[in-house]
């Protein structure tokens, strides 16, 4: 054994016993629908220990476990990050601290930010204390999103920001936004655009959360009328925020895609053998048997290609075009995970509410309705492909 190999060894050893210790038994079951371990000032707990766990993870920097120690991160390399993340998965832990100061803005920071945006913001990303919401979206530009037109003009050391943004996901309980404005109303659509964070405690911000099919109101719309952010905040160069914007969704996409990890979820074999029942040790309903076989592979050769994609972006540590095609696979993959869980369940994940329904389908029924949405956020799926074809694989317009 190396003495590399050995190291790594000795990191598991001691995660494993660290993980072992410190995360609560009852962070070892499936997430429900009605937690999210989002922190944020307004954070409300259901389970104490979904707070416990948080802080424990954040403490030791395992929130952000790549991110440089010198901002809380944990400044693990790729291979302890990849331990870290198998030993939780041996317990099947749930995430400690989700959302888009991990996935999104944080990443971006660490790319685009002043050394002072780092200190102020990143600390207080890994340890759950701001919840971030994202402003690109506008009732008139969602797809074509350079067409963006809510409006920022400097005042002094301020911007007066004014506008509409909506598909604001969190915003209701977001404490921060990374928002786009347009700072430059001559120049051409995608180079009059600035990049910068705002508090949603500005005096001007409002929010209206937007009722979906599934019950919840996870996206929002969001109103900004003489809103003052400071010109300090703007992330990258003024009039450049589309540099800093299409990096960030590639952040996004990579963790759409599933790029980012997650807790285990019980796999479709299980819940087929359940709601469907066996025959010579087979699941009992042979197309439903294929279509599960193929997903599973499928599912597995995804897994092994983002992770090689892990693996071959050591270098840069950022997200490529490729991960258009992550986000639009993944979803598809999601999408029809929960299709093939509908065909398996059958009337049993068509429930709202009731006690002839256990509340884990009750938690599935509402997850399939939000499924609807993953290929529209971060891109539609249509946007995914135009990008993989023009960006990846080099096809003329």
């Amino acid at each position: 054994m190396s003495s590399a190999s050995g190291s790594l060894e000795n990191f598991r050893t001691e995660i494993a016993a660290w993980v072992e210790e410190n995360c609560p038994a009852s962070m070892r079951t499936p997430l429900p629908a009605n937690e999210h371990p989002g922190g944020g000032k307004r954070a409300k707990y259901n389970n104490p220990d979904t707070k416990v766990w948080m802080d424990r993870m954040a403490a030791k920097g395992y929130t952000a476990p790549t991110w440089p120690t010198e901002y809380g991160g944990a400044g693990l390399n790729a291979e302890q990050n990849m331990v870290l993340r198998q030993e939780l998965g041996k317990i099947n832990a749930r995430p400690a601290l989700v959302g888009m100061g991990l996935s999104m803005i944080g990443p971006a920071l660490l790319e685009y930010g002043t050394d002072e945006q780092k200190a102020e913001h990143l600390p207080k990303i890994v340890s759950g204390e701001i919840w971030w919401c994202q402003g690109y979206s506008e009732p008139n530009a969602g797809s074509d999103l350079a067409s963006l037109q809510t409006k920022a003009v400097v005042d002094g050391d301020d911007y007066i920001i004014n506008g509409q943004k909506i598909w604001t996901s969190g915003a209701n309980n977001a404490d921060w936004i990374f928002c786009l404005v347009r700072t430059d109303f001559d120049a051409p659509k995608h180079n009059g655009i600035t990049f910068i964070l705002f508090d949603m405690t500005t005096p001007g911000v409002t929010v209206k959360p937007i009722l979906l099919i599934s019950g919840l109101s996870p996206f929002c719309e969001t109103f900004f009328e003489d809103v003052r952010a400071p010109r300090k905040n703007v992330i990258g160069t003024v009039n450049d925020g589309w540099t800093v914007a299409k990096r960030l969704l590639q952040y996004e996409r990579t963790m759409i895609g599933g790029g980012g990890g997650g807790q285990k979820v019980r796999s479709l074999a299980e819940i087929a053998t359940e709601y469907v029942g066996l025959q010579d040790g087979k699941i009992n309903d042979s197309d439903l048997r294929l279509d599960i076989a193929k997903h599973t592979m499928d599912s597995r050769a995804f897994s092994l290609t983002t992770r090689r994609s892990v693996e071959e972006s050591k270098s840069t540590k950022a997200p490529s075009f490729v991960s258009s095609m992550f986000k639009y696979y993944g979803t598809e993959q999601n999408i029809a995970r929960y299709e093939l869980m509908m065909k398996a369940m059958g009337s049993q994940m068509l429930g709202w509410e009731g006690d002839e329904f256990q509340p884990a389908e009750l938690t599935e029924t509402r997850a399939w309705l939000r499924s609807k949405a993953n290929s529209i956020e971060g891109g539609t799926s249509e946007v995914q492909l135009n990008i993989v074809a023009k960006r990846v694989l080099g096809l003329p317009d």
